[in-house]
């Protein structure tokens, strides 16, 4: 097994992920429990993951420097290559920044790979500019001589981008090619098991309710399914249709509740409650938590109703939203997901969260398992908050119908160019931001719409998506004609990283 000492990345969990998939056992330790964990666990191999720290800081996540004498392969990430560099005796400064996709070259094939030159990911903001005796560098980018680094001897392995991340080209691979070759792991294939999920929430449930928060999206429908199939009729699906939602919502959840399973769904309509609730607020964070509150405070209700029969709350959360919402002792908060950060404190249900440990490609594949259509499985996911974090600032019933008749234009335009499959998300922002504009020969002064549109597989990195110019054209001139006060559409172009998915 390898241990991942997890300094706070926001993809610290996606090299268990790929460790999995190798099926290799693998157990997170915080840094200063390394050698006392090392003892615990008698691991083959160490990984030192990323963070948002800076090994330049003062109060920065530290590791015993004892780790690296005790004979056992150890690899690096960003952060992690930062502070074993300066640990053995290098040195690191606050330079040469870079964020999103880079070209690497390798200048020698030190693991296996047919070319030279891959795509990789970064996120960095300083760089290792003197190597630690021993260090040889074999792959570097334009900005960054020491984008990949090699100590034979020690078994020691730094890399200044993240290979666990899926828009690193080969970074399976080069993650293979450490446990293997370094800690002579042996390789297999890793299957998911739904009924191993399905047993556990037997066990945790028994013989009582779950009201289940379902949206119509392809999380909250997977965790639901898979509660149903543990507790059947004891499941109790609720949707509130707070009037954030896309139109058409409402009716695929009756669909997948009465047509895919047989269970007694629950709709509560509380779309002036939830408008009035966000009044004057212009906050991104206190939005979240705003409509987090309002939807356990919803729940809780239907449990007393239910005369104390109901226990826990199921959700469909996932681990990407964990991790943005501060998920790890080291890690920074993104945002507050409404169902994780953006959770009340008092709140007296007992969460279920069946998928919290998998990401959005593994819960479609459970999804699958299940047997769920491949319309539902592959649906375009959709923010809990709906359209209330899509309009920066206030959010008021003019500014909601705005963002719907855009976002309505976005969809019907790329499903016509037959790009709806391709992306993993495509949707229009009301940004806030306000642009002179001529219409009918008269100056207006009106308000700016963003759209994007990015491929990704796992939520964790994101490349926007290469949509045709005649697509954007069109999705332009529609909504500065249908959409009543805007005064012009920008795409959005940016990366996961830096950007998040949402702007909000």
């Amino acid at each position: 097994m390898i241990l991942i000492v997890d300094f706070g990345s926001q993809t610290a969990h996606l090299i268990g992920r790929r460790m999995r998939q190798l099926g290799i056992e693998n157990e997170y330790v915080d840094p200063e429990d390394i050698l006392d964990e090392v003892k615990k666990y008698n691991p083959s191999g160490i990984i030192l993951s990323g963070g948002p720290s800076s090994v330049c800081e003062t109060n920065a996540p530290e590791i015993d420097k004892k780790i690296f004498d005790i004979g056992l392969p150890i690899l690096g990430i960003c952060y992690g290559w930062q502070l074993m560099a300066r640990k053995l005796g290098g040195k690191v400064e606050s330079a040469h920044k870079e964020y999103g996709p880079k070209t690497i070259t390798y200048s020698n094939n030190i693991f296996d790979l047919p070319k030279n030159n891959y795509t990789v990911f970064m996120s960095h903001g300083d760089s290792v500019i003197k190597l630690p005796q021993g260090f040889k560098v074999f792959g570097l980018t334009p900005q960054v001589k020491n984008a990949a680094v090699i100590d034979k001897k020690r078994n020691f392995l730094g890399l200044q981008f993240h290979p666990e991340v899926d828009h690193t080209q080969k970074g399976l691979e080069i993650l293979r090619y450490f446990a293997k070759e370094f800690c002579k792991e042996k390789i297999s294939n890793f299957k998911l098991k739904p009924d191993e999920i399905i047993q556990k929430i037997k066990t945790e449930v028994k013989n009582e309710k779950v009201i289940c928060a379902v949206s119509g999206g392809v999380d909250s429908t997977v965790a639901a399914f898979l509660i149903g199939k543990a507790i059947g009729k004891n499941l109790l699906p609720i949707y509130v249709d707070n009037g954030f939602m896309r139109p058409g919502t409402t009716e695929l959840v009756k669909h997948i509740f009465t047509d895919l399973i047989t269970v007694d769904l629950k709709i509560i309509n509380t779309q002036k409650t939830f408008l009035a609730a966000l009044k004057g607020v212009t906050d991104s964070e206190k939005k979240r938590k705003i409509i987090g509150k309002l939807y356990i405070d919803i729940f809780q209700n239907e449990a007393k109703k239910a005369g104390g029969e109901v226990s826990f709350l199921g959700q469909g959360t996932i681990y990407s939203d964990v991790i943005e919402s501060k998920g790890s002792k080291k890690a920074s908060k993104i945002k507050s997901h409404h169902n994780v950060g953006g959770l009340p404190k008092n709140m007296k249900l007992k969460l279920i969260e069946p998928v919290r440990h998998y990401y959005k490609d593994e819960v479609r594949k459970i999804g699958r398992l299940l047997g769920l259509p491949e319309e539902i499985v592959m649906q375009q996911p959709f923010p809990g908050p709906g359209f209330a974090i899509r309009v920066r600032g206030e959010v008021t019933p003019k500014r909601l119908i705005q963002v719907k008749i855009a976002d309505n234009i976005v969809v019907e335009e790329i499903k016509a160019a037959k790009l709806y499959g391709k992306v993993f998300q495509c949707f229009a922002v009301m940004t806030g931001a306000f642009s002179t504009a001529v219409k009918g020969d008269a100056r207006a002064f009106c308000e700016v719409v963003a759209v994007r549109a990015f491929e990704s597989k796992d939520v964790m990195t994101s490349q926007w998506a290469d949509i045709p110019y005649k697509v954007l054209q069109k999705i332009s001139s529609r909504i500065v004609n249908e959409v009543p006060e805007v005064s012009r559409v920008v795409y959005d172009i940016t990366t996961k990283p830096p950007a998040t998915m949402e702007w909000e």
